[in-house]
């Protein structure tokens, strides 16, 4: 495998061009036509002066041009920095600053008064259509190599200030790869780009299923009526969504409705998910569900919830147990659970420690911070301040975050735990728990709920039935019912901003 992004759309284009590569909206375009559009992107790109190595900003919806510029920059040797639909105008100029990037292509919903010194700004439209020149002769890609930076994506900034973590031809290539032979893609599939495409939880299938000639299918704007009308009127088989995602989907009051019998398997990624939301989205959509982790700094797949042979046997309640579990290694990583000092925990299910990984998908570190990424990384390996258990199988199970773990009066609590028992009472949506301070016992443990649409339930109820089936220390002190949840731009609920918002003394 020829260890370049671009020649994964070349080779796509040259052995199946009259297939169907991409779906967006009204708009469909063979592979040939993408490959040639992308050319005339990178051609407009280089009459604007883009070089190898010159960072080019993009913040757009899920569409036809984000898949292209993915292409058309690592055609160029040049560096994509996908930004942040979320972001406010500030906090999107301090990364085009950080970044030094010299050309932004916008969206035509984006208007921010940008303040970064960039040399040029591409608007999606009839500027970028004009800009393209289908057919308008040869382009020769610059060669590169296989550990040089083709993409720069930030962090969501949910754990601190955002750093730029850097991916290479190599690591996106690699990845894409172990992707294909994981998931068992093949030119059939048609994957359902519903996860905003600035994010790794959906960014890698761009390679994946392109080097396989498979279809894409853009959803611009995450909305659970749309995505499940796509589903059906597009036949798609496989995407990967945020938990936040399914849940709202499986819970919304016309799943029914609609045809889901093209899905062959749903993956979900970005944070835990609670066995019930597995079940009742098996339920739901009538495919396979495979729980994915993983890191913007490892490509991102870490594990896969994939069932090991010898467990394909087992009961479907018993499958469901490992269905839900963060899961087993992902073939292009190696990982390890270790505790303070740094030996690997029991494989009981019990013990917990934080995941290390390392392998050729892992970041060569962060944008111009030398001393952080010397800090990411102990003997060689990524230390993810996830912290996991491991069973006798070898499955990993993540408890929490380092950082959203809550210590109360001398005991850990590990959030995923209480919000997976919240997930069982019959009036909750969505549920996030986090620890705030406490006077008295160090951090109090706190919920934050959104209630089903036509649902009532007071604090007190729910908080009675975390104790039926929680320790005392482990159950909320306090339940704020919410409209919504705080999301990141990935669709990741914010602990961050709940903290913030709710974490005083008291």
């Amino acid at each position: 495998m020829k260890l370049d992004i671009f020649s994964i759309l070349q080779q796509a284009a040259s052995r199946h061009p009259d297939n169907v590569a991409l779906v967006d909206g009204e708009r469909r375009f063979t592979y040939a036509q993408v490959l040639d559009r992308t050319r005339g992107l990178a051609r407009h790109l280089a009459s604007q002066g883009i070089r190898p190595g010159d960072r080019v900003s993009i913040i757009e919806d899920n569409s036809h041009v984000f898949f292209e510029a993915y292409f058309a920059t690592a055609a160029l040797g040049a560096i994509l920095n996908p930004l942040n639909t979320r972001l406010a105008a500030p906090e999107i100029s301090a990364i085009l600053d950080d970044a030094g990037s010299r050309f932004l292509i916008a969206g035509e919903r984006f208007n921010q008064s940008l303040k970064s010194p960039l040399e040029g700004v591409l608007c999606t439209g009839e500027p970028y259509e004009q800009a393209l020149e289908p057919g308008g002769g040869d382009f020769d890609p610059v060669p590169v190599k296989a550990e040089d930076v083709a993409q720069l994506y930030y962090t969501s900034g949910t754990t601190g200030h955002p750093k730029g973590v850097m991916l290479t031809h190599k690591n996106v290539c690699l990845h894409a790869q172990a992707a294909v032979e994981e998931l068992e893609l093949t030119g059939s599939d048609v994957w359902g780009h519903i996860a905003p495409m600035f994010h790794l939880a959906d960014a890698w299938a761009t390679f994946a299923i392109t080097s396989v000639s498979g279809c894409h299918v853009m959803v611009r704007q995450f909305d659970p009526e749309k995505v499940m009308r796509v589903i059906e009127g597009e036949r798609v088989t496989i995407s990967n969504l945020i938990p936040t995602m399914l849940n709202l989907m499986t819970k919304h009051p016309r799943v029914a409705d609609f045809d889901f019998s093209s899905l062959r398997v749903l993956l979900s990624g970005g944070a835990p998910i609670a066995p019930e939301v597995v079940k009742s989205t098996m339920q739901a959509f009538g495919c396979d569900y495979i729980q994915t982790y993983g890191m913007t700094e490892t490509s991102p797949y870490l594990t896969v919830s994939i069932l090991k042979e010898n467990l394909q046997h087992l009961p479907p309640d018993e499958q469901l147990v490992f269905k839900a579990k963060t899961g087993r290694p992902f073939k292009s990583v190696e990982l390890k659970v270790v505790d303070e000092k740094g030996n690997e925990i029991a494989p009981d299910g019990k013990q917990v420690g934080e995941i290390r990984v390392k392998g050729e998908t892992v970041t060569p570190g962060y944008w111009n911070k030398p001393e952080e990424t010397r800090a990411a990384f102990e003997d060689g390996w990524l230390c993810t301040g996830d912290l996991a258990v491991v069973d006798r199988e070898g499955y990993v199970n993540i408890v929490d975050r380092k950082k959203d773990m809550i210590v109360t009066g001398g005991e850990n609590v590990y959030s995923t735990e209480v919000e997976n028992v919240l997930y069982l009472h019959p009036a909750v949506l969505e549920a996030a728990v986090f620890g705030v301070p406490d006077e008295k016992w160090g951090e109090a443990v706190r919920a934050a709920v959104v209630l089903k649409p036509g649902f009532a339930a007071s604090p007190e109820e729910i908080i009675a039935f975390c104790r039926e089936n929680l320790a005392a220390y482990k159950t909320p002190k306090r339940v704020d019912f919410l409209g919504e949840l705080p999301k990141t731009g990935s669709g990741k609920i914010s602990k961050k901003s709940l903290r913030e918002s709710f974490g005083g003394i008291e």
